[in-house]
C-alpha cells in the first residue's frame, strides 16, 4: 500500500513538473524526468541567457598583452582549440580555479590547445593583471579585454567563466570549469569536469554533449563612461598634469617621440594620451610594491587619469591659455645641459657611425683619463647627443690589465632612468690606478646614424661617511628551453652585516618577463621588496628607497627570481625555437638583479677636496 502510494506521488510530481517546465522546451523536460524522484531543490539553475548562441563563428578577437601591445587570436598559429578563461584580480573563485587551469593547460598544451586568461576587471590595470599572473605562476598568456569586445562577442557574463573555440573559431562551449568550487562552498573533488569533457569532444571531432553550463562567480561589469563633474579644459586642468608628469621627457631633444609643451601638441595626440593613461603605460612605471616604498614612483592619480580621458573625449577644450601653468621647459630647443649639478670632469667618447639595420655589437670604450689616486664621486651622467639610438650604456672602473667587469659597475644610462646623483655624505670611490670603461649598446633605427657620448663627473663635497656598494644577484649557467613560456632563473645573496638599502634594478634581455626581489629576515619573517611583473627591455628603471629608511639586518637573505618567455607569443622573441643561454647580445639573455646599499654603521669621516675628489690629507 505504501509503495503504491509512493509511486502515485512520484507520478503526480512528474506531471506537475512537466506542466511547469513545458514552455522551457523539450531538453529541460527530459532533464527533469531523468532525475525522477530527486528533490527539486537539488536541480542546478540553467545557464544565464546569452545573446551569443553556441555554434557562432567568432571573428578575430583582440586584446592587450602584459606589455600594453594590441594582440589577437591571429598571433597563435595552428591551434586545434582555444580556451579563454575570464578573470579579474578580485574574484575569489578565479584565484581558486587557477591551479585547475594550470593543470589543464599542461595536459592539453602538447595537444594543440591554447589557453588564455582574459582579464575583465573594471578596476584592474594591466600591471595588476600581470602581477596576478606572476603570483600564481601562470604559464599561459594573460591579456586584457580593455574594450569589452571579447565579453560581447563571446556572450560571457561572469568570472571565472570559460569559453572553448574549436580550430575554426566556432563557439562550442561556454560555462564553468567544473563543479568543485561554488560561491557558497566547495566539494572535495568535482563530480563533473565540464571544460575537460568539452576539450576531449573537440579534439575527437565530436559535438560537445553539454555545450552550456551554469557559472558561479562575479558578474562582469562594464566601466561607466567618464563624466567629469565640471567642464574640463586644457589650460586649467590638463596642462598642470602634463607639466607634473609628462614634459620632463616629452620635449625637444629627448628620446621621447613627440613634445607635449603646447596645447596644439597635446590636442593632436589627445586620443593617444587617453589610451596610455587609461592603460597606465604612461608615465612609465613597472614596479608593484608597498605604497610609498620608492621615492621616485611615477604615476597619475585616478582623478588625473579621468581628467585627461574626459578632456580628450569631450571636445579637447582649450580654455584660457593665460591661466595655464608655465612649463619649466617651454622654449628650450634642447634639454638642459646636465641633469646632475655642474660636473667637475667632462670626458667625451669618439663619435660612432651606426648602420641602418641589424644587431649592432656592443662597443667597449675606455675613457681618456687615469685616476692616479682614490677618487670620490657623487654624481655621474652619461649623455648621448642622439638619444634614440642608445639602448643602454654601463659604466665600470677598470684596473689594467683587467678588462670590463660588471662586478666593478658604477652606474649606467638606460631608458627612463635618472643619472647617478648620491645623497650628501654618500660617495662612490674610484680606486687608484683605474680608468673608466663604457659598455655601449646601440640600436638601429632604419637609417644610418651617428652618436657621441659625453660623460660628466661631479666630485664629492664635504665629508663622506658611507660608500655606495651593491650586491649582484646573477646566474650565468641557465638554459631556457625552446618554446618555454615561463622559465624560472633564481639567484640569492646573504648580507654579512647590517645595511641600508639604496635602490633595486632589474636587467634582462628580450625574453625577460618578470623579476621579483624578496628579503628573508633572520627573525623568520619575509617581505616582497619589489615585483616587476611586466618587464620591459626599453624601460629599465631604478627603484629608489628614501635615504636611510630601509634597513636590512645581518643575515638577511636576498632572493631574486626571474622568469623568461621563450614562446612564440612573446612579441620580441628573436627565435622561440632556440635554447637560450647567458650572453651579452640581446638574442641571448642575462639575469642581473642589482641591490644597491650602504653599510649601516659605517662612518668614514673622510673630508674630500671638491676640486679633485681626493681625501684631504691632514
Amino acid at each position: 500500500m505504501h509503495a503504491r502510494r509512493a509511486v502515485k506521488s512520484r507520478e503526480r510530481l512528474t506531471d506537475l513538473v512537466r506542466e511547469a517546465v513545458m514552455p522551457l522546451g523539450r531538453k529541460l523536460l527530459l532533464l527533469v524526468l531523468a532525475v525522477g524522484s530527486a528533490p527539486l531543490l537539488a536541480l542546478e539553475p540553467m545557464p544565464e541567457q546569452s545573446s551569443v548562441p553556441i555554434g557562432t563563428q567568432v571573428r578575430n578577437l583582440t586584446f592587450k598583452d602584459i606589455r600594453y601591445l594590441p594582440r589577437s587570436l591571429d598571433d597563435f598559429k595552428d591551434r586545434k582549440a582555444f580556451v579563454l578563461a575570464f578573470t579579474s584580480t578580485s574574484c575569489p573563485l578565479v584565484q581558486r580555479y587557477f591551479p585547475t587551469l594550470k593543470e589543464l593547460e599542461a595536459e592539453y598544451r602538447q595537444r594543440g590547445v591554447q589557453f588564455l586568461a582574459v582579464n575583465v576587471g573594471m578596476d584592474d590595470a594591466i600591471i595588476d593583471m600581470a602581477a596576478q599572473a606572476v603570483e600564481h605562476r601562470l604559464p599561459f598568456p594573460v591579456v586584457k579585454d580593455s574594450s569589452g569586445q571579447c565579453v560581447k562577442l563571446l556572450g560571457v557574463r561572469r568570472t571565472p567563466e570559460v569559453v572553448v573555440l574549436d580550430g575554426q573559431r566556432r563557439l562550442v562551449y561556454r560555462g564553468r570549469i567544473d563543479d568543485q568550487y561554488r560561491l557558497g562552498g566547495t566539494r572535495p573533488s568535482p563530480t563533473r569536469q565540464d571544460l575537460k569533457e568539452a576539450l576531449e569532444a573537440v579534439l575527437a571531432g565530436r559535438e560537445v554533449a553539454v555545450a552550456e553550463t551554469p557559472v558561479d562567480g562575479c558578474l562582469i561589469a562594464a566601466a561607466p563612461p567618464v563624466r567629469p563633474a565640471q567642464e574640463v579644459n586644457f589650460a586649467e586642468h590638463v596642462a598642470p598634469i602634463l607639466v607634473k608628469h609628462c614634459q620632463e621627457c616629452h620635449r625637444p631633444g629627448t628620446a621621447a617621440p613627440f613634445s607635449l609643451l603646447t596645447y596644439e601638441q597635446a590636442a593632436a595626440r589627445a586620443e593617444t594620451l587617453a589610451e596610455v593613461v587609461s592603460d597606465r603605460s604612461m608615465p612609465p612605471w613597472f614596479g608593484v610594491h608597498a605604497k610609498g616604498a620608492f621615492i621616485n614612483h611615477r604615476g597619475l592619480t585616478a582623478e588625473e587619469r579621468d581628467t585627461v580621458v574626459a578632456w580628450a573625449r569631450t571636445g579637447k577644450a582649450k580654455g584660457d591659455l593665460a591661466r595655464a601653468p608655465a612649463s619649466p621647459w617651454q622654449g628650450e630647443a634642447r634639454p638642459a645641459a646636465w641633469r646632475i649639478p655642474e660636473p667637475d670632469l667632462v670626458l667625451k667618447v669618439p663619435e660612432h657611425q651606426l648602420p641602418a639595420s641589424g644587431d649592432i655589437p656592443y662597443k667597449y670604450v675606455v675613457l681618456p683619463y687615469l685616476f692616479t689616486e682614490d677618487t670620490w664621486v657623487q654624481a655621474i651622467e652619461i649623455r648621448p647627443d642622439n638619444p634614440r639610438v642608445l639602448h643602454h650604456c654601463n659604466m665600470a672602473y677598470i684596473q689594467p690589465p683587467e678588462g670590463f667587469k660588471l662586478k666593478n659597475f658604477i652606474t649606467g644610462a638606460v631608458p627612463g632612468s635618472d643619472p647617478m646623483n648620491l645623497e650628501e655624505g654618500i660617495g662612490f670611490c674610484i680606486p687608484k690606478g683605474a680608468v673608466l670603461g663604457l659598455q655601449i649598446h646601440y640600436v638601429s633605427t632604419g637609417k644610418e646614424e651617428k652618436c657621441r657620448l659625453t660623460v660628466g663627473i661631479r666630485y664629492a663635497r664635504g665629508v663622506i661617511d658611507k660608500q655606495l656598494r651593491f650586491q649582484l644577484m646573477v646566474d650565468h649557467k641557465f638554459v631556457i628551453p625552446p618554446g618555454a613560456p615561463l622559465h624560472p632563473v633564481r639567484a640569492e645573496r646573504t648580507l654579512d652585516q647590517d645595511v641600508l638599502g639604496v635602490a633595486l634594478l632589474s636587467h634582462m634581455h628580450l625574453r625577460g618577463k618578470d623579476m621579483t626581489f624578496r628579503a628573508d629576515y633572520p627573525d623568520g619573517t619575509s617581505e616582497q621588496l619589489l615585483m616587476v611583473p611586466n618587464y620591459n627591455f626599453d624601460w629599465q628603471l631604478v627603484y629608489r628607497w628614501e635615504p636611510g629608511k630601509k634597513r636590512f639586518p645581518k643575515g638577511t637573505r636576498l632572493d631574486c627570481l626571474a622568469h623568461y618567455d621563450n614562446s612564440e607569443f612573446n612579441p620580441y622573441n628573436p627565435d622561440p625555437r632556440a635554447a637560450v643561454r647567458d650572453g651579452l647580445q640581446t638574442h641571448e639573455e642575462m639575469m642581473n638583479g642589482f641591490f644597491f646599499y650602504v653599510i649601516a654603521d659605517e662612518k668614514l669621516g673622510l673630508a674630500i677636496d671638491p676640486r679633485t675628489g681626493r681625501v684631504v690629507k691632514k
